[in-house]
């Protein structure tokens, strides 16, 4: 039996509930999955899951042997991280949490960082609100605007540009706002990011403007929003990611562009400054270079 192997199982296991999950996860089968946390069990002499037609839950020991688990997974990756730095070589996994625009703009180059590197794989989680980077073991995560956590370290990496945007035939019934005292009087949807749903916010070229709005439609997935106002619910604002394309083809208009919404910083937030593996700060690399290739989001200006 491959002990660490089967502890990767167990512990992915434990996370999602799941054999199945955990095999598509670790790129095996449910079966593979089922004999090597049954091995482990065997070997150690104790139950470690409770298994059920249809639940799945630790056991008392399978709480205790989690921490343990990790101990050894982690020791095991940072003896490879070692390895592969002594030989330039990037290796291992990469957990990555972004919102749903910026993992958009993230999905469609990431075979180039991959196709670089082999031996490398990222799992990229879409995420609005803030994650437990430790709790739950992420390497990285992009954030929207300020970070307050003193605990992490913190690197901005660009800006984001949006855009005040509606679906033509809602504007053939409700006619465009001209200055942002208009918006509160429309049909707005909001995206609702780690946030006040109630309030959007837009720039007059040196000063923020703040507008109260009473959204008829919230949503915590940008995704949602964007889907929502393609099909002509209201007002919202996009990022330039998921509007743009739109807007050149016709399906979005630019709602007044005088006043755009204000732009907020772009951050890359982790745990730690010491001992960042390889594969972590080759993929923080590639965030930044990615980012910085987009002039929307390259510079404050």
């Amino acid at each position: 039996m491959d002990i660490v192997s089967a502890l990767r199982a167990f512990l992915r296991v434990a996370e999602t509930g799941s054999f199945s999950a955990a095999a598509n996860d670790l790129g095996l089968t449910q079966p593979a999955v089922s004999r090597q946390v049954s091995a482990l069990e065997e070997h150690l002499r104790t139950r470690l899951l409770h298994r059920t037609t249809n639940a799945l839950a630790l056991t008392a020991e399978g709480e205790h042997m989690i921490p343990m688990a990790l101990k050894v997974v982690e020791a095991v990756d940072a003896l490879t991280e070692a390895s592969c730095g002594e030989t330039g070589l990037v290796a291992g996994r990469v957990r990555l949490t972004v919102p749903a625009p910026l993992g958009l703009y993230l999905s469609d180059r990431l075979a180039t960082l991959l196709a670089r590197h082999p031996g490398l794989s990222v799992e990229l989680l879409f995420r609005e609100e803030p994650s437990d980077l430790v709790g739950e073991g992420i390497d990285l995560e992009v954030r929207l605007g300020p970070v307050s956590e003193s605990g992490l370290i913190c690197r901005r990496i660009g800006w984001t540009t949006a855009f005040l945007v509606a679906a033509p035939d809602y504007l053939d019934r409700r006619p465009a706002p001209k200055m942002p005292d208009d918006v509160g009087t429309h049909e707005c949807i909001c995206y609702s990011r780690a946030g006040d749903g109630r309030q959007w916010t837009f720039s007059d070229g040196s000063d923020d403007v703040f507008v109260r709005i009473a959204p008829r439609l919230v949503a915590n997935s940008a995704v949602a929003v964007h889907r929502a106002v393609l099909a002509g619910n209201g007002l919202a604002i996009l990022s330039h990611i998921l509007a743009r394309p739109d807007i050149d083809a016709g399906r979005l208009v630019n709602v007044m562009p005088a006043f755009p919404p204000a732009r907020l910083p772009i951050s890359v937030v982790y745990p730690s400054r010491r001992n960042v593996p390889l594969r972590v700060r080759t993929v923080l690399d590639f965030l930044v270079e990615v980012v910085r290739e987009d002039p929307l989001m390259a510079s404050a200006s």
